[in-house]
């Protein structure tokens, strides 16, 4: 491979997404990077005809030996709760998130409760999932916030867009009033507070490769880009926040981020209203072409059946994309 491929795997609701770059240094040449990695719940994946695919099945249909870095842009079913099956195949390098690295610590095991609806209980065994991670990558946790930047490989520079310093210490102490009231009548009000507002503390990753910019911003929605400077928004690649729901994408964001390709992680049934035509419409409106990493059934879509959406950045063409 001379050329660095991002790939965005088919989960149905929910997003993973995988980085691999050319690198001698690394094993079998290659450095790859998970970002998140879908829902854990079987019944995501039971209807498959659209592609749909666990993460951790991927990756060893792929072939993947090792990654070197698992990256958690938020705590949310459809986003963490795939990453425990890779865990189990290959234990990453490096675990990065936003968290401080010994925070899960304090954080009890969350146990059901009674009149717990469904946001409640995917958010709680997400917590719970991000709790198990984190002990078993003990003492490989990076914290990242705004400001934050590498170059893990050769020709690949990541930068850290948000949280602010503000945002994390705000996801801090709610992470740790929420842990205090465990198993009082207080924790289920904090419960669903903190899942309401968790989209906005995502990681906002910036990737450049051979001078193409990727902005990969999690589950922030549009009023979530505050404080970020705008110039550090422009992309040719831009994976649309919070599944492009109508609040994924204004134009003021668009103007600002002007993509050649935006990425829509809308589930084929479109749940939770993800794939507005609306904001598709504004995003066309704007001349960025369309993708999709699964098939949101809407009339003027004709997204054919698919695994993964591969994105091939460098060598002669510059970029291209593909359902595989």
């Amino acid at each position: 491979m001379t050329a660095m491929k991002l790939t965005f795997v088919n989960v149905g609701y929910g997003e993973a997404m995988l980085v691999e770059c050319p690198d001698p240094a690394r094993p079998g040449g290659l450095f790859t990077m998970v970002i998140d990695g879908g829902s854990g719940e079987a019944s995501e994946y039971a209807d498959d005809r659209s592609g749909r695919i666990p993460m951790a099945d991927y990756l060893a249909d792929r072939g993947l030996d090792h990654i070197d870095v698992m990256v958690v842009t938020h705590i949310h079913e459809d986003h963490i709760c795939g990453l425990p099956a890779l865990l189990e195949r290959w234990k990453p390098t490096e675990l990065w998130q936003s968290l401080p690295k010994d925070l899960y610590k304090t954080q009890p095991e969350f146990a059901s409760f009674p009149g717990a609806d469904a946001s409640q209980d995917k958010f709680r065994r997400a917590l719970n999932d991000y709790r198990a991670m984190c002990a078993v990558m003990e003492g490989h946790i990076h914290t990242l916030s705004a400001g934050w930047s590498a170059a893990p490989c050769p020709g690949l520079t990541v930068q850290v867009l948000a949280p602010s310093a503000e945002k994390a210490e705000a996801l801090e102490r709610a992470c740790r009033e929420l842990s205090a009231a465990a198993g009082t009548p207080e924790f289920p009000g904090l419960l669903s507070r903190l899942d309401g507002r968790m989209n906005n503390y995502s990681l906002i990753l910036s990737l450049t490769c051979q001078g193409v910019r990727i902005l990969l911003p999690g589950d922030t929605n549009c009023a979530g880009y505050g404080g970020i400077d705008p110039a550090q928004l422009r992309a040719d690649i831009f994976k649309v926040g919070h599944h492009g729901q109508r609040d994924g994408a204004d134009q003021a964001l668009l103007s600002a981020v002007r993509p050649k390709a935006v990425v829509c992680c809308a589930s084929s049934d479109r749940r939770y209203e993800s794939a507005w035509p609306d904001t598709l419409h504004l995003i066309q409106a704007n001349g960025a072409r369309l993708w999709f990493s699964d098939c949101p059934a809407l009339p003027e879509l004709d997204t054919p059946p698919h695994r993964a959406l591969v994105f091939t950045v460098g060598g002669p063409e510059g970029m291209t994309a593909c359902y595989q």
